[in-house]
């Protein structure tokens, strides 16, 4: 027989958490047709000797909505072995959408996830209204991974309530509107319905976007139209009130009595416990309820560096009035200009005078770790390596330590700005939960203030390799066949005969993140992060090897998978 393409003797890692055995892997088209010890030949063939093969990885948490328009090959992403990406999370997303809509909802992503919202205008097709003729404009484009849609609550509002979307409570029939239009959606092929309560989510005008505030009767109706169709839930939290977001995510993961995940950043719990969900998780699940937390599996924050925007001092967006006279100057000149600026003694002694003046060092500057020189960044080094204690140790105040990494490295260094999961100890335990899977990258937005799309690669190098703290069955497992669970998938998220060919050869000795890049790559020049990654010897979606030692193919196999009730 004459297969298309055949792995051979790789270590089959399948996804379902069994025993690693060697073997082939033979593909036929875009399913896997044999394995074990495949006779025949191929049109290709990939040595995987000292190499594991593992189902393609699978994104819960992007924003890639937008760069579908003009990225088909989803950068970063497909660099990290994923093959599925789900878009349309926390609330905002791009259909349904009447036409007279489209500013509004590209004003909230650009808001929201710091896409901007010309390029976003601009850079997709906008050839629908409802989610089933998104998703048909979604295959015209031909991603090079598949993709999966929630359609989100910013949209859906907007569609029924119009203007009265961000600050009205629905009526009830706008509520029976709402419902029935993500009925709709999901039977169209939305895997879910997606909400963020995060009062940090806002509009261009400073208003808290469409939902925020949504009460437990709209979420409930909601709810229960979607589960019709076997959709799922997916909701991000308002941690300031804890209890009652708790209690609404409960009603509605027992209305739609599907899956349910929300967006969990660890926090302690009370009274010395390890984390502040379990107890409310738990007792979700003792009811039957299939609920799910998403973290990341490593500390989340922003990049500080000269090419950057976030730097010693906080930008006004983030802390209204934080930037000093010098230091805003700074910004706001190109890199070029900012590399000589701090390279002027009069300019660096006002930088550095200013600096000893805010009382927001002391606040921030704990938080800021170099990411090293290394051939990959560190992500997990403790506070012996902060800024402060960098400083401390050359005998100068931090903004004078990183003024003078900026210099030393001509401006390349990076400085990881830790928002959430601080404490690794924590987070170690938190992804040990049998109801937490490993998530939260947001590949696609924060363009050029975040970029942690490199977890399913960090959970490779960090948790299995240098850590021990999971089995290599165990990772794999959590990065595939747990995520596709979730997103209702049969065919993928594990190695077998009859399942689609979403395959990964990894090298695990040396997997790991790159370090991040600022690019000029998105329409009009506008500049992103990226972060490739080293140990992939290859990447397979439905049969094409997308990615090939590293680099990108050109080949682009992926498929729009829609919900199938």
């Amino acid at each position: 027989m004459i297969y298309d393409l055949i792995i051979r003797q790789g270590l089959i890692v399948d996804g379902t958490g069994s025993d690693p055995f060697i073997g082939d892997v033979a593909i036929a088209g875009d399913t896997i047709v044999a394995m074990g010890v495949v006779e025949g030949e191929a049109a290709r063939e990939i040595d995987a000797e000292g190499h594991a093969v593992t189902p393609g990885f699978i994104d819960l948490h992007t924003h890639l909505d937008a760069q579908v328009g003009w990225d088909p090959a989803l950068t970063p992403v497909v660099w990290h072995g994923v093959t599925t990406a789900l878009l349309g999370n926390c609330g905002v997303t791009f259909a349904p959408c009447k036409p007279e809509d489209r500013q509004v909802l590209a004003g909230m992503m650009e808001s929201v996830e710091d896409i901007p919202s010309k390029t976003i205008l601009d850079g997709l097709p906008w050839d629908w209204e409802s989610y089933g003729e998104y998703l048909d404009s979604l295959e015209r484009l031909a991603p090079a991974i598949n993709v999966a849609g929630l359609v989100g609550h910013c949209a859906i509002r907007t569609y029924v309530m119009g203007d009265r979307a961000v600050d009205e409570d629905p009526t009830k029939n706008e509520i029976e509107e709402m419902a029935e239009l993500v009925g709709k959606s999901v039977a169209e092929g939305a895997v879910g319905f997606s909400s963020s309560r995060l009062l940090a989510h806002r509009m261009p005008d400073g208003r808290s976007i469409p939902g925020t505030f949504a009460k437990t009767d709209e979420m409930v109706a909601i709810a229960k139209a979607l589960g019709e169709n076997n959709g799922l839930v997916q909701n991000v939290l308002e941690y300031s009130r804890f209890e009652s977001e708790m209690e609404i995510l409960r009603e509605q993961a027992a209305a739609a009595n599907t899956r349910a995940i929300f967006t969990a950043p660890h926090v302690p719990g009370p009274d010395g416990k390890a984390n502040a969900y379990a107890e409310h998780v738990e007792g979700m699940r003792a009811e039957g309820l299939d609920v799910t937390a998403l973290t990341l599996p490593r500390s989340g924050g922003f990049l500080s560096g000269l090419k950057t925007n976030i730097m010693v001092l906080p930008p006004d967006t983030f802390v209204p009035g934080s930037m000093t006279p010098a230091w805003r100057e700074l910004v706001e000149l190109e890199f070029e200009d900012r590399l000589a600026a701090i390279r002027d003694d009069q300019t660096r002694q006002k930088l550095v005078g200013e600096a000893k003046q805010s009382k927001l060092i002391d606040l921030f500057a704990p938080n800021f770790f170099s990411l090293g020189h290394g051939e990959a960044p560190v992500y997990d080094n403790d506070q012996s390596e902060s800024l402060p204690a960098l400083a401390k140790a050359a005998g100068e105040h931090p903004a004078e330590t990183w003024l003078r990494t900026m210099d030393e490295s001509n401006g390349e260094a990076l400085f990881h700005v830790r928002f959430f999961n601080h404490d690794y100890a924590a987070v170690e335990r938190f992804l040990q939960n049998d109801w937490v899977l490993p998530s939260l990258g947001d590949a696609g937005a924060h363009l050029t203030q975040i970029i942690d799309a490199g977890w399913p690669t960090f959970m490779l190098s960090h948790w299995y390799r240098e850590k021990g703290t999971f089995s290599l069955a165990e990772t794999v497992r959590m990065l595939t066949s747990a995520q596709a669970r979730i997103l209702g998938l049969s065919d993928r998220g594990t190695l077998a005969v009859g399942m689609r060919a979403d395959v990964n050869v990894i090298n695990t000795d040396v997997v790991a993140e790159a370090h991040p890049a600022l690019v000029n790559d998105f329409p009009g020049g506008v500049p992103r992060l990226i972060q490739k990654s080293q140990g992939y010897r290859a990447t397979i979606c439905n049969g094409s090897v997308i990615v090939s030692e590293g680099e990108l193919t050109g080949e682009r196999a992926g498929q729009v998978l829609r919900n199938s009730s």
